[in-house]
């Protein structure tokens, strides 16, 4: 806090003595104290620059240039007056002007030029464009890095005091690079100073010593340009260190050291670099005529670090190689980490029982993962959805021999999997060893036979089953039934970007104009519950665009959408190119037709309860008569009552596909009614 009222007065005073420079004479002691804080503070300033990681770290250096520009130009002038006025500026100009360039004029000259040129051609025109060019696309960026900072407060990504921070240090580094725009130019003007001062010293020195104190033209040379180069390098030797420092401040790309660091890290990253220069170095002093020692001595230090870099990668492989055997340590069981992967929900989830974690590996009887790869892939060619990552995992919780299929969390399904057993499906079973089960997923009776015994159960007739193709064909039956749960509304959204690729006028036509996602959404699980394949979308869309214009009702929009796939949704039935059906009974119909209400969930039948079981209990013996013969059959009724018909028969006969009469016409197939269902008897065809 003490130092704090200095630090603000001593800019102010400084900048005013700059300016007193200009118009008061100094004493030659007080000007060599200035001369050497000048020549000290350039070079803090240079080292300055060379340390900080960013350039907003210094953002007081473009203001620094105009202030030591202006202090440079007084101890000109100030130098000046001593010159011209009493042949003495101190003894920092005559040690600069006798011992520095030995007292000769033309090499006094010579230096100074050289100074001059490398100042003004070279560094401070190149750092002057980089600056420029700098100020230039920081100034085009800003639109687009606020638009960034707006995005990422918007998606909570930051909180405002980030944001605020960043949008300043923006503007901060905009405001930097222009006044570096101007600075440079300081810089540059300074050089030409720097140049004029010392040719008007030159004449003016000339003439006051030959006019006013009648020396000789050799006298008047030889005192007055020795002062005055002497001056000039004094000056310009400092300017030369503040241009460096500009320069090196507006071509810093990196923020991850400071400049020692960065430079040395990068120049020997490349050992392959270091050995050939090495080598070239040495060879070079091997030409005939060339000196050998400082070409060995450059050489020979290149090879040197080629040799510790090659060391050092060495030792960073073997360190790179420990750290990757070292398992790393678990996060802590109530570690945020650990907490949030425990209360995910995974979408499909197999449990094994730790007897079963056999079935996970490469073997030909552990391929349970490959296998459930080849499972997604068959279910969305089948019904056209994108089936999630199914998660298997070890339960010690479960029983022996046991796995669970678990859907958002929920067990779906269960079933037995022994280890070196096979299940055998048939109705012969008695003579086989093994425990009697049903098979999960059909119903059929079965038996867990020992694997030797393979050979064996097939000579009884026995369809033989391994134990993942069991655990897969449950788990393909159970994603079937629950597809539509599966079909998530960013599923639906990639599968519309998808059709857009392909068929752009469907999808822009129908969402989000006429329909939502939300509302496509709850159509295709719609379809997906009746087992309807949603694969043509390009079909299912059309037909959606031209319902929703009428009305959008999800039980209308899904009849839409069944419509417009046709025939697809009679081919699944369709046996040596006839469909077999079972139908109602006219008066039967009749009776559900006028029952029809509406309802939230859609239309619904609103039938007397004896005569809605003594028709289920006919349809069920019409469909077991004709899949004892072996003949797979559909329901085909009216399509007003075919929505609300197929909901009732969900839970009754949830196998029995349900159509419409213009679904099964419509396919161009040929229709063989095998059954008719009455209010009282099933009349058989």
């Amino acid at each position: 806090m003490k130092n704090r009222p200095i630090a603000q007065l001593a800019v102010p005073i400084g900048v005013v003595g700059v300016v007193m420079l200009l118009v008061v004479p100094l004493p030659p002691a007080l000007l060599d104290v200035l001369i050497a804080l000048n020549i000290t503070a350039s070079l803090v300033i240079l080292l300055t620059s060379m340390y900080v990681k960013r350039p907003l770290d210094f953002s007081v250096f473009p203001s620094l240039i105009l202030v030591f520009t202006l202090f440079r130009l007084g101890l000109n002038v100030a130098s000046t007056r001593l010159v011209l006025r009493d042949g003495f500026a101190g003894h920092v100009i005559d040690a600069f002007g006798h011992f520095v360039v030995g007292g000769s004029l033309v090499i006094g000259l010579v230096i100074f030029l050289i100074l001059v040129v490398i100042q003004f051609v070279v560094i401070t025109n190149g750092a002057g464009r980089v600056a420029e060019v700098g100020a230039r696309f920081t100034l085009d960026a800003m639109p687009g890095k606020q638009m960034a900072i707006d995005a990422d407060l918007n998606s909570g990504l930051i909180d405002e005091d980030t944001a605020r921070q960043r949008r300043a240090d923006i503007a901060a580094e905009a405001d930097f690079y222009g006044a570096m725009d101007g600075g440079s130019k300081f810089v540059k003007g300074d050089a030409i100073a720097g140049v004029v001062i010392t040719v008007i010293n030159l004449v003016g020195g000339f003439v006051i010593g030959m006019v006013q104190r009648g020396m000789t033209a050799g006298d008047a040379i030889n005192t007055y340009s020795v002062l005055t180069v002497g001056d000039g390098l004094v000056t310009q030797i400092p300017a030369l260190l503040l241009s460096v420092a500009t320069g090196i401040v507006v071509t810093r790309a990196s923020a991850d050291g400071d400049l020692g660091t960065s430079a040395a890290g990068q120049l020997l990253q490349s050992r392959q670099a270091l050995l050939i220069a090495g080598c070239g170095a040495i060879g070079l002093g091997l030409l005939p005529g060339m000196p050998k020692l400082p070409f060995a001595l450059v050489g020979a230090t290149l090879v040197f670090l080629a040799q510790r870099r090659k060391s050092r990668q060495a030792q960073e492989a073997r360190e790179a190689e420990a750290a990757a055997q070292t398992p790393e340590a678990p996060p802590s069981s109530d570690s945020p980490e650990a907490l949030i992967e425990q209360m995910r929900v995974h979408q499909l989830e197999i449990l094994l029982s730790p007897d079963l974690v056999d079935l996970v590996g490469t073997g030909p009887e552990q391929d349970l993962l490959a296998r459930v790869r080849g499972l997604r892939r068959k279910i969305a060619l089948d019904l056209g959805i994108v089936v999630p990552p199914v998660r298997t995992r070890d339960s010690v919780d479960l029983p022996r021999s046991t796995y669970v299929v678990r859907v958002a969390g929920v067990e779906a399904g269960r079933g037995e999997a022994p280890a070196g057993r096979v299940l055998a499906l048939g109705d012969d079973l008695a003579a086989l060893p093994g425990t009697a089960v049903t098979e999960p997923v059909f119903g059929l009776p079965g038996k867990w036979v020992p694997a030797e015994l393979r050979h064996a159960a097939e000579m009884t007739g026995a369809t033989v089953v391994d134990r993942s193709s069991v655990l897969i064909t449950h788990l393909g039956a159970i994603i079937t039934q629950v597809a539509p749960r599966l079909l998530g509304r960013e599923d639906v959204r990639v599968l519309t970007e998808g059709l857009k690729k392909v068929n752009p006028s469907v999808v822009e036509e129908l969402v989000p104009g006429l329909l939502s996602l939300g509302e496509v959404q709850r159509v295709l699980q719609g379809l997906l519950a009746e087992q309807v394949p949603i694969r043509d979308l390009g079909r299912i869309y059309e037909a959606l665009t031209l319902r929703a214009r009428v009305g959008t009702d999800p039980e209308g929009l899904v009849e839409a959408a069944r419509t417009g796939l046709g025939p697809a949704l009679v081919a699944p039935y369709v046996v040596e190119g006839a469909v077999r059906v079972v139908t109602l009974e006219p008066s039967l119909e009749q009776l559900l037709l006028e029952s029809l209400r509406p309802g939230e969930g859609g239309t619904q039948l609103l039938v007397d309860p004896g005569v809605l079981d003594q028709a289920l209990v006919q349809l069920r013996h019409a469909v077991q008569q004709a899949e004892e013969d072996g003949r797979q059959v559909v329901l085909a009724c009216a399509p007003a009552i075919r929505p609300a018909l197929h909901r009732l028969l969900a839970l009754a006969q949830p196998r029995l596909p349900v159509l419409s009469y213009s679904e099964v016409t419509g396919a161009g197939v040929v229709v063989q009614t095998v059954g008719v269902v009455s209010g009282g008897r099933a009349i058989a065809a």
